[in-house]
Order: C-alpha cells, then structure tokens, then sequence
C-alpha cells in the first residue's frame, strides 16, 4: 500500500480522523472517571492536523513546562501516541488519584511521576482501543515513559522520530473537568503506511 502524504489528507480524510479523536477522547475520560473514582465531563475535543513546530504554542508556548507520556505504537500499525499537560493540569490529576495535595508544588516526587506514568499508560491505553476496535487493527503500545521538561523540548522527541515521515501530527485537544481542570493533548504520529491503514480499515480508501 502506497504512504499517504499527510500534509495532502483530503476533508474526507480529515473528518475520519476528527472522529477517531472524539471516541478515543472520549473512551479515555471513562477510563480516567474510573480510576479517580468520580464523574469527570469532557468538552468536545479540537481535533487538528498541526505542523510540528506549531504544537508548542498551542500548549501555551514552547518553554511551558509540561508532563508528557511517549509510547511507540507497533502491530498492524507503527508511529507513537503522546499525552501532554501542563504541570497545574498534571499536578491535580495526581492529586486526585493520590487522595492528597502535593508537597511540592514545583516538582515532581518518584511516587507521583509513577501515578502520572499510570495515569498516562490507562488514559492512552482507552484511547488506543477504542482506535483498535473502529479499525479491527491489531495494536500494541510500549511501557509508557514519562518526563517533565518544556513543551518544545518533549516535542522535538517525536518530531526528530517521525518528522522525516510528516510535517504534520495529529492533534486532538482535550478538556477534563470535574470541578478543577485537567486538560491534556493528545498526540497521535502513525507513519504514512500506517494512515492508509486506518483509513482502508474504515472504508474511506
């Protein structure tokens, strides 16, 4: 099967691919609603196809700190899927899940880079099933890595791995809240083969 240039993905494209966001987003806040134990809503995710260098800005700039969790994505499709937030958004999730205020506003503690890594593996975990299960694709994440460094540094990771495939990733913007926000980003780099893939298993090629 020939790569698909994603810089070229026609509107007919896009809008399946805007869709794989809504449900991944949306299967990702029930898995999250779970593991905190309370009801967490989700505005409609913004789904966007975004040139690399463009990313860091939309996250509120390229020196924001932020949390990110990486895994390489391999089975019947390669690539990597990230979840990005700012360090406020991270800092409360865990907070949430740990049943307790951080003790270090500024930094993160061994315990809660291990209950963000949960957090990020069972959240990306939701989303990439529920890709699996629209597509009938066989799909297998890696242990998850977490680091906390500023947005343009943690995007360069992705962009130096896949930017020779794209200049463009998918993004899909998501708003957690419950009575505190936890928005994230969700990043999702499949290969050109991997684009055609999905979108043969979805009947639009």
């Amino acid at each position: 099967m020939s790569d698909i240039n994603v810089d070229e993905i026609s509107s007919q494209y896009f809008d399946v691919l805007k869709e794989i966001g809504n449900i991944g987003a949306g299967n990702a806040t029930t898995a999250l609603s779970s593991m905190l134990g309370e009801k967490v809503d989700m505005a409609v995710p913004k789904v966007r196809l975004m040139e690399f260098k463009d990313v860091g800005t939309t996250m509120g700039g390229e020196e924001q700190i932020v949390a990110g969790i990486y895994l390489v994505v391999d089975g019947d499709i390669h690539g990597s899927i990230m979840f990005v937030q700012r360090k406020e958004s991270a800092k409360t999730m865990i907070s949430k899940l740990m049943g307790m205020p951080s003790e270090q506003p500024d930094e993160f503690s061994e315990m809660e880079l291990s209950a963000l890594k949960e957090i990020g593996n069972i959240i990306t975990g939701a989303y990439l099933n529920s890709l699996a299960t629209l597509t009938n694709l066989t799909i297998f994440p890696s242990v998850p890595d977490v680091c906390i460094d500023m947005a343009g540094a943690i995007l360069s990771v992705p962009a130096i791995e896949f930017g020779t495939i794209a200049d463009k990733l998918l993004l899909i913007e998501t708003d957690f809240t419950d009575d505190e926000d936890m928005s994230g980003f969700f990043i999702l780099v499949p290969d050109g083969e991997s684009y055609g893939k999905i979108l043969k298993a979805l009947g639009v090629m």
